[in-house]
């Protein structure tokens, strides 16, 4: 007889990808779309908090906002990735404590709530402060998700689950972005544009999170709990709709290889076989986020500072921005067909070249061209290091390891939003240019040398 944790699981990777599960994979996909729109809240929404006078920027050199300064566009950027990092690293763990569906249902409230709360200040300061706690209940929620998708899709498929995923998610992007180029120079009754994009946000998560108010349990981590009967109800659900949906039965569950066995602490991320993983990934979420959100966060600003105008690089980013959910959907047809870790690599070299490609071009044109080459790079890059990620550890840690090794890429884009603005004032586009190429030579490095190989192998045996 298997083990109600290896049975489960076996029954899991034995389904096939029908419509019932699609539809759940969109479910959580929809919480993900809001991660995306709060950071690039901050793109688009800029102009505004600059034209009103409560930010300013420092494109020229001895601008006012000093580098540290809470009005200062790089600070008011940071304080959204340091939210970020408190939600990952400060409560990734309450996911593999009381399971993943309650994460689910709390995020995303805090997320609205916190977000209203900031269109509504007056003062530098209490938009940063609620731009941070708001920041907090994203960071849980992307957590969330890298964990949970893992578990509930097969193998075969969980490189296409996570591409469709990147795909909803990036929808977001276009969208935010069209929105901060029609409204935020305008005062719709008269309130600034900018607390209407906020506001807009706050009220699509909160439909979210009555779509999604049905989810069920992860019956990975009910079995792992010992919940066995309640992972079975889940599972025996799961079972039935993907027979209505394909009219087939369902194939025999094959013998698994259960997980190492541990004892579910933060420790075990430091010890064999973890802590090389723990520490590759760790590297790469620091380097990633500088290409990133160092490119996407800074799309009008990189557009300004190479002498294009305002109101044409806002026109500009919004093109540069609908190639977003282009680039998961094109992944789609090599996601489960090429090994993740190639697939990392070969984005993250794609990164550097067109950055600099895009950095030293004078034609509008082809800035454009060179623009939308890093964001659908940007996209592949991202798509395959969430589900690799989700990979790598066993479900007991699954969210705990998640929430640490991507803490280090808010880390980073704290600090590298700050460090963008320093470049910005130095040595321009060309310079910030170059720090995406040395970050992506030394996240490529680290994936390529050293991160192991997930491709169509179950949790189970990757956690071995």
């Amino acid at each position: 007889m298997l083990s109600a944790e290896r049975h489960i699981a076996a029954r899991l990777d034995r389904l096939p990808m029908s419509r019932g599960l699609w539809k759940l994979v969109l479910l959580i996909s929809l919480g993900g779309a809001f991660e995306l729109y709060d950071i690039f809240l901050s793109t688009y929404i800029t102009p505004g908090l600059t034209a009103g006078g409560m930010f300013t920027t420092t494109l020229a050199r001895g601008g006012a906002a000093s580098f540290f300064a809470i009005n200062s566009v790089g600070f008011f950027i940071s304080c959204n990735f340091a939210g970020m990092f408190v939600g990952c690293v400060g409560f990734g763990y309450v996911a593999d404590r009381l399971g993943r569906r309650s994460i689910f249902v709390f995020s995303l409230l805090w997320y609205s709530i916190c977000t209203a709360i900031m269109a509504c200040q007056s003062t530098a300061l209490g938009v940063d402060l609620w731009r941070f706690i708001a920041g907090v209940g994203v960071g849980l929620e992307q957590v969330t998700i890298d964990t949970f998708l893992p578990e509930i899709v097969p193998p075969q498929s969980r490189g296409r689950a996570f591409a469709f995923y990147q795909f909803v998610e990036f929808c977001a992007v276009p969208i935010v972005a069209l929105l901060g180029w029609l409204l935020v120079p305008l005062h719709p009754l008269g309130l600034e544009g900018w607390r209407w994009v906020a506001l807009i946000g706050s009220l699509g998560a909160m439909v979210v999170w009555w779509l999604r108010r049905t989810l069920p349990e992860s019956p990975r981590w009910l079995a792992a709990h010992g919940r066995a009967d309640e992972a079975d109800r889940v599972l025996t659900e799961l079972e039935a709709r993907a027979v209505r949906d394909t009219g087939l039965p369902l194939s025999e569950p094959k013998a698994k290889a259960s997980e190492t066995l541990g004892d579910g602490t933060f420790s075990e991320l430091l010890r064999p076989p973890y802590a090389r993983r723990t520490l590759v990934l760790s590297v790469f979420n620091l380097m990633q986020t500088v290409a990133f959100y160092g490119f996407g966060s800074w799309v009008p600003t990189l557009l300004i500072a190479k002498g294009i105008l305002v109101t044409t690089s806002q026109m500009y980013a919004f093109i540069i921005a609908t190639a977003n959910p282009i680039g998961p959907l094109l992944g789609m047809l090599i996601a489960d067909r090429m090994e993740r870790k190639w697939q990392i690599v070969s984005a993250g070299v794609a990164i550097a070249v067109f950055a600099t490609l895009f950095a030293n071009q004078a034609n509008q044109a082809l800035v454009i061209v060179f623009g939308v080459a890093v964001t659908l790079s940007n996209n592949w890059m991202s798509f395959a290091f969430h589900n690799y990620q989700g990979e790598l550890f066993p479900t007991r840690v699954r969210a705990r390891a998640v929430g640490f090794v991507y803490s280090w890429s808010r880390v980073s884009a704290t600090f590298a939003s700050l460090m963008i603005n320093f470049l910005l004032v130095r040595g321009g586009a060309p310079a910030v240019a170059a720090f995406i190429a040395a970050a992506m030579l030394v996240m490529t490095v680290t994936i390529g040398g050293f991160g192991p190989r997930t491709r169509s192998l179950t949790l189970e045996e990757i956690s071995r």
